[in-house]
Formats: structure tokens, sequence, C-alpha cells
């Protein structure tokens, strides 16, 4: 199969020949991974007991479930991937500020993929073969995941897609037979190790869980959703029909493999840790599968991520192509494993990374969601490709390519979020307003979109004030 040579320009409608079944397929098979699952560790780990546990991720996941799900419908109209046709709010420059969102978050969850999935294939190969679980076995792990997540977000969306749908299909097996492998062990009781809840009170732990472990999975895909929806075409498939099965396909891709992730940390007794007693409690029957599942899950969900970071940063340096910038990110990407294996615990590395980038993320969401319904869902799609051909004008120039009002209220919300924040070694000022519970998810969204519909009053459409044709810049 021939690489693919799109990056973020907009994709022609002969050849968005996907439909909704293959955004259900990339949804869950990409995310039946222990990249996802070990999210279900989290609220164990923060001290909350079985039932507080699922009840966290089940709330969070639907709440911003409903906050991602119609962000699909945008590169539907567009053609393009979600930080591009942000220009349409944020200015044909201003949507720069997507495309790094977008590429801190891949680059988060690609390099907690692979660490994660290196971890638990080292565990397992040591029981198997007595591989020794020291540095250098760690390093190749990881640079043979690393290789193979590359070569398939190199060669695009197509191949990426094929693999999904293996995957939906062989981890949904494989999870099952997990299920199996470690109910004898299963307890609902409560895992003294993690030490009582993690904030002092139920609660406000309650609430870090659900923003944390649930809420974090659907907001990892404010910038990703578009990479997919952009090769359905909006004149075979209507808004509603791609609405559903990105509802179905992130509602399902993520509390499958969360919640096996909060039923093997109670049948492991992983409190403290999850990769190392997950190997440890699991049967030698199931040591092969469990292989198995932390190498090819953990290739489809990283792939799929560094396929998203290739195009953010394709869409900040226009000169390099999808291919020459996914092989950058990837680099990137595997220095984070190697940092994050070696200087950070898991625990606090997860819960900080999350935290901070819902906080700057959720404001760009919402205002991308209002501008969304303030234009009715109607783009100029070669406006929106301006920055892309180097070029000057189109109706989203705005300010110099920037709409002020935009990118100061996505500039206020995340301050506030950030301000809010509550993390293992921060606190925000404003947790002393909310009685000491993380609320920036919330702040962060509230504010930025008020913010933007408070500045933008009285614009009746998106299209800028100094609306022009777009030209060309002279060729040095």
């Amino acid at each position: 199969m021939p690489i693919e040579q799109r990056g973020v320009d907009t994709i022609p409608d002969g050849e968005r020949t996907s439909g909704p079944r293959d955004l259900i397929s990339i949804l869950l098979g990409s995310n039946l991974c222990l990249g996802v699952i070990v999210f279900g560790w989290l609220p164990v780990s923060f001290g909350l007991g079985w039932w507080a546990s699922v009840t966290s991720v089940v709330a969070g996941t639907v709440i911003g479930t409903a906050l991602t799900a119609p962000l699909a419908l945008v590169s539907l109209r567009t053609g393009t991937n979600l930080s591009t046709s942000s220009g349409a709010q944020f200015g044909v420059r201003g949507r720069l500020v997507g495309s790094i969102v977008g590429l801190l978050l891949s680059l988060g969850y690609t390099a907690l993929t692979i660490w994660i999935g290196g971890d638990v294939m080292v565990g397992v190969l040591h029981r198997l073969i007595g591989l020794p679980a020291g540095g250098l076995s760690y390093g190749i792990v990881y640079a043979l995941l690393a290789a193979a997540t590359v070569t398939g977000a190199v060669y695009g969306y197509r191949v990426l897609l094929k693999l999904s749908r293996v995957l939906a299909v062989g981890m949904t097996a494989l999870l099952i037979l997990g299920a199996v492998a470690y109910a004898p062990d299963f307890t609902t009781s409560a895992l003294p190790d993690a030490g009582g809840y993690l904030l002092g009170s139920f609660w406000p732990t309650w609430l870090l869980a659900l923003v944390a472990a649930g809420l974090s999975g659907p907001i990892a895909f404010i910038t990703l959703l578009g990479d997919y929806t952009r090769y359905v075409s909006p004149t075979r498939h209507s808004s509603r029909t791609v609405l559903r099965a990105s509802w179905a396909g992130l509602l399902a891709g993520l509390l499958v493999p969360q919640l096996f992730g909060t039923f093997t940390a109670y049948a492991a007794g992983a409190a403290l840790d999850y990769a190392g007693p997950l190997v440890s409690a699991s049967p030698t029957w199931y040591l092969i599968p469990l292989l198995l599942a932390a190498s090819a899950g953990s290739v489809g969900n990283a792939g799929l991520m560094l396929y998203s970071m290739g195009l953010d940063l394709d869409a900040i340096l226009p000169r390099a192509s999808r291919a020459r910038a996914t092989y950058t990110v990837a680099v990137v990407a595997t220095g984070c494993v190697f940092v994050g294996h070696y200087a950070w615990e898991a625990q606090d590395a997860m819960t900080s990374f999350v935290l901070l980038l819902t906080a700057i993320g959720t404001p760009w969401a919402v205002i991308t969601l209002i501008g969304f319904a303030r234009c009715g869902g109607v783009y100029d799609a070669e406006a929106l490709q301006v920055f892309n051909r180097r070029s000057r004008g189109g109706i989203y120039w705005y300010r110099s390519g920037w709409n002020i009002p935009a990118t100061v209220s996505w500039a206020l919300g995340a301050a506030v979020g950030l301000a809010a924040v509550s993390l293992p070694s921060y606190e925000g000022p404003l947790l002393s307003l909310t009685g000491g519970v993380d609320c920036s998810f919330l702040l962060s969204g509230v504010v930025g979109g008020l913010a933007y519909v408070v500045l933008e009053r009285g614009k009746a459409t998106e299209p800028a004030p100094e609306e022009a044709p777009a030209v060309s810049a002279p060729t040095p």
C-alpha cells in the first residue's frame, strides 16, 4: 500500500470513502490497549473503592464524550483536520493554538502508551524466558515499539484503519480472556496499600478521578477526531449518523479498556503500580495473550497518536512533508518514554499530564464548537488553507491571520484552568475558592466560552472584518 501523501490539505470528496462504521472501528480498535487500560487503575491508586472507581470513570467518560463527539462534525464539513479547521474561529495563523495543543496531547499519550506497553512486555518476557528486567531490555523494547509505531503512522490513515479493524476484534478477544484469567483473584475489598484517599476525603478524590481517569480520555480526542472524519463524505453520510458513530466509538473504545483496567487493578492488588502487579498476577497460560495485547495494542494506539502528531507538526511547519514531520515527532516521543521510565513516578506523571492538558485544551474545544454553531457548519475550505499555501487574505485572515477575541478567550480560559488545577506537586491559587476541589476543566471551559461569546458579540458570522481575496506570497 502506498504512503499517504495528504497532509492537512483539503481532502477531495472523491477520496472521502470512509463511513461511520470505519469511525467506530478506529475509535474502538485503537483504544483497546494498555495505554488506555492503565487509566482505569488511576482511581484505585487514588484510594477509591471499587464502585467509586467505576462511577468516576463512567461519569467522566460520558461527560467528556458529550463535549468531544460534536467536534467530529467540524472536519466532516471542512475536509481537513481539526486544528486547521479551527482557523475559522482563531484565524489562519491563530489556528496554531490548536496545532500546539494537539501536538502536546498526542505526544504525551504516545509516550505513555509505549511506556506502559513496554513495561508490561519486559515483565512478561522476564517470566517467560528470563529476560533481564534492566535498562538495556527496556531500551530495546521501547525502540522496537517505537519503530513499529512510526511505520504505521508514516503509511497513514488507510493502513491505520485496517490495523484498527483487526485490533477491534483481536483485542476484544484478548480482554475477554483477561477477564477470565484474573477473575479468580478479583475482590471489591479496599486495597490497603493505596493509603487512603489521595486528597484526604472522598468527594475531592472522586472528582479528581472523574477528570484524570474518565474525562481525560475523550478530551485526548479534541484534535484527533477530525483526522478520521475528514475522510467521511458529507454528501453520502449525514451529520447525525457521524455524530452517533462518534459517541458510540468513544464510549465503547474508552469505557471497555478503562473498566478492564479497574477490574484487573483490584484482581492484581495494584495499588501503587500497575504494570508489575498485572504481570505477576497473570496465570501462566495468559502470559502470551498479555504479551500480544501489550505489543499489538500499543502499536495501534500510538500509531494513530503519532499520525496525528505528524499532521499537527505539518500544520505548524507547512514546508515539511507529513512523513518527515512524523519521523521528527517519533524521535521526540521516544525520548519522552525514556525520561518517563527513569525520572517519573507513573501515577504523578499521568495525573499531572492529563490535568494540565485538559485545562488548556478544553477552552479551545469549547470555542471551536461555539464557532461551529455560529457559522451553521458552513466553512470556506479554500480560505482555511491560506497559511498552508504561504498566502495572505481570505475571510479567515482577521488581523494578520489572528482572530484576537478567540485567542484572548482561549488564553483566559487556559489561565483560569491552570490556576484552578490540583497536581501532586502543585496547587493553583484558585483552589481556595473551590474548597480544594479541582474544577480546572469546568472553569477553563466556562471562562473561555463566555469570554468568546462576549468578545464576539455583534458578529453575525465568522468571516473577519479584514475580508480580502487570498493572494500568494512572493517566492524567495
